[in-house]
């Protein structure tokens, strides 16, 4: 299931099994996660679940490879954030070291969070706490996915920073009983891996994801490293896991800065020459930004998930300095 639809994929792609490990090795240096994003039917609520083994944003991970001690399992975390109506929100990203992993293949637990793979459905039982205020962060995430692919391409020219698109398509049921939250929507699942820090590989990189009228998924990858063009994905998912090329990816535009950290977002340039508009704005960071979007023109607009990394700025000292409070250690 999941075979690719265009002889005229990017290099690097690869059709493996349709499966999820969460018992693959890491390299030293490197990373693993698991990504879930989800909008509520109704729009108004959305949630993001990344699981990290080797914590590509943890202050942490990043001193310890500084001491030649870059263990990624060491250095794990279940990052669960909640965004309601309005401006609330309710975070929680705490993390462990080795002696609170336990892993097998359909199985990894961090503490006291487990996820689990059953061959049909994901499911996430979250038991953290929330910062900066500190409040239980409780509750399950249930994806399933429609369906689960084997699809695996290349971040960088090298290969030594891959995506797997596990799920481009899925439904996302969210029951939490801290804070008391419950809805259904549509979803997203993949997962990232690398040989060495991300920002080894980049400095910067934006993402997207679109669900599309007919229950596609349109997604577009721009990552950029120094000396180098930038990598650029633009991919269209099927209902039955195939994907092919979603038009033209040869450029990007520009979209207004985020109001607090300035961060630029960029997206590929549609076709029709139509402007993303920001929606709402999740997370304004000194490095990171997430953002709703309305995409498309007249009656084809589309709401879809955005994100913005500036690997630059996350190396900045003062960075540094300000996550712990956003990333305890356990």
């Amino acid at each position: 299931m999941g075979a690719a639809g265009s002889s005229h994929l990017p290099a690097g792609y690869e059709q493996g099994p349709a499966s999820i490990d969460f018992s693959r090795p890491v390299a030293r240096d490197g990373y693993l996660w698991w990504y879930v994003d989800a909008i509520s039917d109704d729009g108004d609520r959305a949630m993001t679940l990344i699981i990290f083994i080797g914590s590509v944003f943890s202050p942490y991970y990043a001193a310890a490879r500084q001491r030649g001690m870059g263990e990624p399992e060491n250095h794990c975390a279940f990052n669960t954030i909640l965004y309601e109506p309005g401006l609330r929100k309710y975070w929680s990203m705490t993390e462990r070291p080795r002696h609170a992993l336990s892993r097998r293949a359909d199985t990894l637990r961090i503490g006291p969070s487990q996820v689990h793979w059953d061959g049909a459905q994901l499911t996430a039982d979250i038991n953290e706490r929330c910062t900066p205020l500190p409040r239980p962060m409780r509750g399950r995430i249930t994806v399933t996915p429609t369906p689960l692919t084997g699809h695996s391409l290349w971040l960088d020219r090298n290969g030594r920073h891959r995506w797997h698109p596990l799920a481009p398509i899925a439904r996302v049921a969210v029951a939490m009983q801290s804070p008391a939250v419950h809805w259904e929507g549509h979803g997203y699942l993949d997962s990232n891996e690398g040989n060495e820090p991300l920002a080894s590989g980049f400095r910067e990189w934006d993402w997207s994801r679109e669900r599309l009228p007919g229950g596609d998924c349109r997604v577009r990858y721009e990552t950029r490293a120094d000396g180098a063009q930038p990598q650029r994905l633009a991919l269209l998912f099927s209902a039955d896991g195939s994907l092919r090329n979603a038009g033209d990816a040869s450029s990007s535009r520009t979209l207004p800065s985020t109001a607090v950290w300035r961060i630029r977002p960029q997206t590929l340039a549609a076709r029709s020459g139509a402007a993303p508009r920001i929606l709402r704005t999740l997370e304004d960071t000194p490095f990171y930004a997430r953002s709703l979007m309305h995409s498309g023109t007249g009656e084809e607009r589309q709401l879809s998930v955005h994100e913005s990394l500036d690997l630059r700025r996350f190396e900045k000292r003062w960075v540094q300095t300000l996550l712990p409070f956003r990333m305890p250690r356990h």
